[in-house]
């Protein structure tokens, strides 16, 4: 089945976009380099194979209750948005997420790197994004939140030993439905390997994680007593999903550095952050405050001809929730 995945990868084929590919690649193997050795991990959480076996046959099941959460999340959404119903089909959802999260138990019962499975199941993942949101980009919010409590529903279930390095393969399932990974591929294929805006993008790429690990930190700490509706922000899940977004906006911004628009920005990111953030009580002046610390930090990371790449997409983001759009 991963094979399968792998040979359909069309979207790779030219050195830009190969480059940008194994530059994400990289930033995973950095991830995981302060972590214990893999195989070790596995072997302390039983056998993989058991529990992906385990967890398979819960799937169906897991993926129901998770369509049930989005539904209580976002129903009032979709009719405060105007998105026609009829674009989100939840048994085409639950049967996507079901077949993604086949691939990645798989890649875990297998006891491949979690780097491995992100340049395995990049493809799928960006197919079902395109195929979803080809009418209403919007509509990537009801997808991506079905992904994650499927794999929330499934992290719970598993043995409490396994769930930090299961909890890595569910990464990169969320990463790539957050992110528009895929879209920034496409867009790395058009360019030369010399072009400015890509080697702008490349620079950025193996920070991204630590700059956001910064950031969020920084917010923590500027607001200790600040609670969302999945808990303060120091708390473990609130932190991960706190990276997640950090890095999620990260990549819209290198989508708009080498498409050389900011359509990425107004089409997607931002109808999904005005549909998320207020169910997920996620003030606006904390998304500033992200903002704000995450033009430091990426900043600092370029050169002046560089930044010139960078700064009107930052302009332009701000400036989409700035006290003037949203005035908490």
């Amino acid at each position: 089945m991963i094979g399968s995945v792998l040979s359909g990868n069309r979207d790779l084929s030219t050195p830009a976009s190969q480059n940008f590919s194994e530059a994400w690649a990289k930033k995973y193997l950095q991830n995981l380099a302060n972590q214990d050795d893999v195989e070790s991990t596995i072997s302390q959480s039983g056998t993989a194979a058991a529990t992906a076996n385990s967890l398979r046959q819960v799937l169906r099941t897991a993926s129901a209750q998770a369509w049930t959460q989005t539904e209580a999340l976002l129903a009032q959404e979709l009719i405060r948005h105007q998105i026609d119903h009829q674009l989100i089909d939840p048994w085409a959802v639950a049967k996507d997420a079901h077949e993604v999260y086949e691939i990645a138990l798989s890649a875990y019962a297998q006891q491949l790197e979690p780097f491995r499975l992100s340049r395995l199941i990049a493809p799928n993942l960006g197919e079902i994004r395109r195929k979803h949101t080809a009418i209403d980009p919007r509509v990537i919010g009801f997808i991506s939140m079905q992904f994650h409590y499927s794999g929330q529903i499934l992290l719970n279930l598993a043995p409490i030993s396994a769930r930090p390095l299961l909890s890595q393969y569910f990464k990169v399932i969320d990463d790539h439905l957050y992110m528009p990974l895929q879209r920034a591929y496409d867009a790395a294929a058009q360019l030369t390997y010399s072009a400015p805006s890509l080697q702008t993008v490349q620079r950025l790429i193996p920070l991204c994680t630590t700059i956001s690990e910064r950031v969020v930190d920084r917010v923590a700490q500027i607001n200790p007593n600040y609670q969302s509706h999945s808990g303060r922000l120091r708390e473990v899940n609130v932190r991960v999903s706190s990276l997640r977004d950090t890095e999620m906006f990260q990549v819209y911004l290198w989508v708009c550095i080498l498409e050389n628009s900011v359509s990425a920005v107004q089409q997607e990111l931002f109808p999904l952050c005005v549909m998320l953030y207020p169910r997920l009580k996620v003030r606006w002046e904390i998304v500033r405050q992200m903002l704000h610390l995450l033009n430091g930090e990426m900043s600092t990371h370029l050169s002046p001809a560089q930044s010139a790449y960078f700064k009107p997409y930052y302009e332009a983001l701000w400036a989409m929730f700035s006290p003037q759009v949203f005035p908490d």
